[in-house]
């Protein structure tokens, strides 16, 4: 008898737990028109991040023998090779140092000026767009509460037009569509945080490889002048 009686509640129990499984885009949708906010703010960080890394992926390749082939063609003289060679490749230390060799015979304070203005243009360019990632970053957490307590509002009215014929999956069905959008708000803004921190030190590293780059030209340009 108590077998029969578990095989029962086993084979009524199977449908329900069928019919609370949903896949990840019925529980999208169950967040409401919000979920597409969020879509549309995953669509542009994933666009940007994809862009600014492919971006500053190839200002990061140098050949490493660039700056000693600046160096050799200065001391010779060679500036219109120097120049030249500077316009074969396409990244931020490569343009400027052709801005270097461009002021050559001025005084070493507008050489250096010359190389820092083509400097911070370039770093401008790499971080155009970042300010959008950031503000994803904290935007989207707050659409997804934001969400959250339009669905409480709506779970607490739809109790109320109830009356006396309270029901409990009103107020669950609420939470649930509450919460989904929550969850939404929070995966597209740790994304787009770590992105964004991401491109930032990436960033960080080129800045850092181009200001060596400025220090081991001025070195150069300023050798001759030490040794006579």
């Amino acid at each position: 008898m108590l077998t029969t009686l578990l095989q029962s509640d086993i084979i009524e129990a199977a449908p329900v737990q069928q019919e609370m499984s949903y896949s990840l885009i019925e529980m999208a949708t169950k967040g409401g028109w919000l979920m597409l906010v969020l879509l549309a703010l995953s669509i542009i960080a994933i666009y940007i991040f994809g862009k600014k890394w492919w971006m500053i992926s190839n200002a990061s390749k140098v050949d490493k023998n660039f700056m000693a082939d600046i160096r050799d063609y200065v001391q010779d003289g060679k500036l219109k090779s120097a120049r030249t060679l500077c316009t074969k490749y396409d990244n931020p230390v490569a343009r400027m140092i052709e801005s270097g060799v461009a002021h050559l015979g001025k005084p070493l304070g507008d050489i250096q000026s010359a190389i820092e203005n083509v400097g911070n243009v370039e770093v401008a360019r790499l971080e155009k767009g970042l300010p959008y990632l950031a503000m994803i970053a904290g935007g989207a957490p707050m659409i997804g509460f934001l969400g959250t307590v339009i669905g409480m509002v709506q779970a607490f009215f739809n109790m109320s037009q109830a009356g006396n014929n309270i029901d409990i999956t009103l107020l669950s069905s609420g939470i649930y569509t509450a919460m989904i959008t929550t969850v939404g708000g929070l995966i597209v803004g740790i994304l787009a945080y770590f992105g964004y921190n991401y491109l930032t030190a990436r960033i960080s590293g080129l800045v850092f490889k181009m200001e060596s780059s400025t220090i081991e030209f001025l070195d150069t340009i300023a050798e001759p002048a030490d040794t006579k």
